[in-house]
C-alpha cells in the first residue's frame, strides 16, 4: 500500500539541558527517528542544524522538520499478534507497551497496522485509507490493552456509531501518583490541543476545537508508597484523555513522560496505563461482545513495588 503525506514541522521549546534526543518525547517521533533527522540536517535551533549529542538551553527553541516522503510502501509484517476475540467482522487484540497502532513519520515499519496486514491479508476496512485500515480507535504507542479493529466498512460504520454514541464500554486500570482522595467520581473538563505545546494536549475552556471530555474514576487501591491504582471508564474517547485528566486533577499517571513530574519513572518505559475491559454490541450479529485483558507484566510488577 502506498500513501502521500505532507510535509510537518514540529516546534519544541527546551525545558531542561539534557540531550535533546532524550528529552523530546512524541508519540508520532520516536528517539531513533529523531537521531535520523539529525543526522539529516533537519533539526535546528536558532537556524543552525544541531548534532546527535546536542544540548540546548532552557527555553531554546527547536525546529524538527519531518520530509515529505512521495510515496510511502505501508508493507505487511508478520509480527505476533495477541488476538483475544476475531470473526468475519472484526477482531480485538491486545496490543502491548511500545507498539505504534499506525504508521506515522518515523514509525511507518513495526505497527500495528503492518502486523494486521500480515494477519488479516486483504480483509480490513478501508475507511480511515492506507495509512490506518481497520483502525476504529487507538491507544498511545506506551499505553497497553484492548482495541477492535474492522475487517469490513459496514462493521466500522457500526463500531464508529457505537464510540460516537458512548455506548461502547471502555475500561482501564492505572496507577497515579498521590493519595486519591475521593473512592470514586467523574472528572468532566473540555480538552484541546495545548495552545503553547502542540504536541500535548490540555483542559482549555479557551480554544475553539476544544471537545467535551467526560471520564469516570474508581480508587481499586491506595497504596503505601505514594500511589493509588484506579480504574476509568471512559464516556468519551479524546486523545490522551486519562493522562490529562489526572494531571488536571493532581494525580498524573506514573510514568507519564508528557504529562507527569519531570523526574520520570523510567523502569514503566511510558505510563502505566492499560486498557482491560472492551465491550460493544456486534456490528452484524447484535450480540454483546465483552472481553478482559489481565494487567501486563510491567504493571504488576511496578504494582507490588509499590505496597
Amino acid at each position: 500500500m502506498t500513501q502521500m503525506l505532507e510535509n510537518e514541522v514540529i516546534i519544541f521549546k527546551a525545558e531542561t539541558t539534557e540531550r535533546l534526543d532524550k528529552q523530546f518525547k512524541s508519540d508520532l517521533l520516536s528517539r531513533s527517528a529523531l537521531q535520523n533527522l539529525m543526522s539529516e540536517g533537519l533539526v535546528t535551533c536558532g537556524g543552525k542544524a544541531v548534532s546527535k549529542n546536542f544540548k540546548p538551553k532552557i527555553g531554546d527553541i527547536i525546529e524538527i522538520e519531518i520530509p515529505a516522503p512521495t510515496d510511502i510502501d505501508i508493507l505487511p509484517e508478520n509480527i505476533p499478534l495477541d488476538i483475544r476475540y476475531e470473526d468475519s467482522d472484526l477482531l480485538i487484540v491486545n496490543k502491548p507497551k511500545g507498539m505504534v497502532v499506525h504508521p506515522a513519520p518515523g514509525n511507518y515499519t513495526g505497527t500495528l497496522v503492518n502486523a494486521l496486514m500480515y494477519h488479516c491479508k486483504d480483509s480490513l476496512s478501508g475507511i480511515n485509507g492506507v495509512i490506518r485500515p481497520g483502525i476504529v480507535h487507538r491507544i498511545d504507542k506506551d499505553t497497553s490493552g484492548l482495541l477492535v479493529v474492522a475487517k469490513n466498512d459496514n462493521a466500522h460504520v457500526k463500531l464508529s456509531e457505537q464510540i460516537k454514541e458512548h455506548s461502547c464500554l471502555r475500561e482501564y486500570q492505572s496507577i497515579v501518583y498521590g493519595n486519591v482522595k475521593d473512592d470514586a467520581g467523574t472528572v468532566n473538563a473540555p480538552i484541546g490541543r495545548d495552545i503553547l505545546d502542540r504536541k500535548k494536549m490540555s483542559v482549555t475552556h479557551a480554544v475553539s476545537h476544544t471537545r467535551e471530555a467526560i471520564t469516570h474514576y474508581e480508587v481499586i487501591e491506595r497504596l503505601s508508597k505514594g500511589f493509588t491504582h484506579m480504574k476509568f471508564r471512559l464516556e468519551t474517547g479524546r486523545t490522551h484523555q486519562i493522562r490529562v485528566h489526572m494531571a488536571y486533577i493532581g494525580h498524573p499517571v506514573a510514568g507519564d513522560p508528557v504529562y507527569g513530574p519531570k523526574k520520570v519513572i523510567t523502569e514503566l518505559q511510558g505510563q502505566c496505563l492499560h486498557a482491560c475491559l472492551l465491550g460493544f454490541i456486534h456490528p452484524v450479529s447484535g450480540k454483546l461482545i465483552e472481553v478482559r485483558s489481565e494487567l501486563p507484566e510491567y504493571f504488576t510488577d511496578f504494582l507490588k513495588k509499590c505496597n
